[in-house]
């Protein structure tokens, strides 16, 4: 993230490189470098005339570069946006020669999304060697990270959240921050300004209750508190659609994966299970309740439980398909073993 933020700051200083290379799993931050530039570096009348974006699946390597080597018409540089950059990669390393030698005012950015250039391409080394080009690694966020990344993202919008609303909105929609951009821009349009967000205002403007979600149940999971876990699971069954099944085992998943590790700890000070972990601190609570009430080997047994419904769930080991229905069940019989 702060990578992104020095190459923005960069360009809105008139620091402008002639190649950007974006790539990784993370197509958000790869959008903001590109969004940034396709709006930004050249004027709203220039455009037309100098700035083209080009897709991957639809051009040549060699058509890029003859593009990419032509000079501006109506502003000092041009603009040369390509667009799902990876379905070029088969073909990638004819840039090498252009990396090389890049024209001077020519701004050629590569969205290259989802993945990374293999280490052994010679167009990597070329990239990392050439000081000039802008070599951007968009990586995934773990949780810990985009539930400290959503204040910021919030604050923009001049509003604030608490914690309990940011795990509500992790635990529901993952950690795909363009899904979770997306809902804080609809709060922001519905919400006034300088409000705090509270788990109320989650659940009225984007649908996640605030009694009945993964997070409410992975704490009644924590507690081993069988009769909220009951409700919680019966509510996700008679409103399947807003409860995929798959979201709750990711979570519980997750969870039971932290929970293993956490009890491997020999230093389990908030601190070191902060940094070890890669779990925010408001989530400690719950491991430390969730090993008094699950020793390791429980916990083992719960993992492998999950990984067999998530197969399940996909057709995958079991002799006839199950109905989700009856993959809740069994995930209901497995928590209370």
């Amino acid at each position: 993230m702060n990578e992104v933020k020095t190459i923005v700051g960069n360009i809105k200083k008139g620091i402008i490189a002639p190649i950007y290379f974006l790539m990784g799993e993370e197509p958000y931050f790869i959008d903001i470098v590109s969004d940034y530039i396709e709006d930004h570096v050249l004027q709203e009348d220039q455009k037309g005339f100098d700035q083209i974006v080009l897709y991957g699946q639809d051009v040549t390597v060699p058509a890029i570069i003859d593009y990419a080597r032509r000079f501006p018409m109506m502003s000092d540089r041009q603009v040369i946006i390509v667009k799902e950059a990876q379905n070029l990669r088969a073909t990638i390393d004819q840039l090498v020669p252009y990396v090389e030698n890049p024209t001077p005012t020519t701004v050629l950015v590569f969205c290259y999304k989802y993945e990374k250039l293999d280490a052994r391409k010679k167009l990597l080394k070329t990239l990392q060697k050439n000081k000039d080009c802008v070599l951007l690694e968009s990586k995934k966020l773990y949780e810990n990270q985009v539930v400290a990344w959503l204040p910021d993202v919030l604050k923009k919008k001049h509003l604030s959240i608490q914690p309990k609303a940011i795990q509500m909105l992790v635990d529901f929609l993952g950690t795909d921050l363009s899904r979770i951009q997306n809902e804080v821009n609809k709060l922001a349009l519905i919400v006034p300004e300088n409000t705090e967000v509270t788990p109320e205002i989650i659940e009225k403007n984007i649908g996640i209750s605030k009694e009945f979600n993964n997070f409410e149940l992975k704490s009644a999971i924590a507690a081993n508190d069988a009769y909220k876990i009951a409700r919680i699971l019966k509510h996700f069954a008679d409103n399947p659609k807003d409860n995929p099944l798959v979201m709750t085992l990711t979570v519980l998943y997750g969870y039971f994966q932290q929970l293993l590790a956490f009890h491997g700890l020999t230093d389990q000070t908030d601190k070191n299970v902060m940094a070890t972990l890669k779990v925010p601190v408001f989530a400690i609570k719950d491991l430390r309740s969730g090993a008094q009430h699950y020793p390791m080997k429980r916990v083992s047994a719960i993992i492998a439980t999950l990984r067999q419904i998530d197969l399940k769930s996909k057709g995958l080991g079991a002799t006839n398909n199950l109905s989700e229905a009856d993959l809740r069940k069994e995930l209901i019989i497995m928590l209370q073993a």
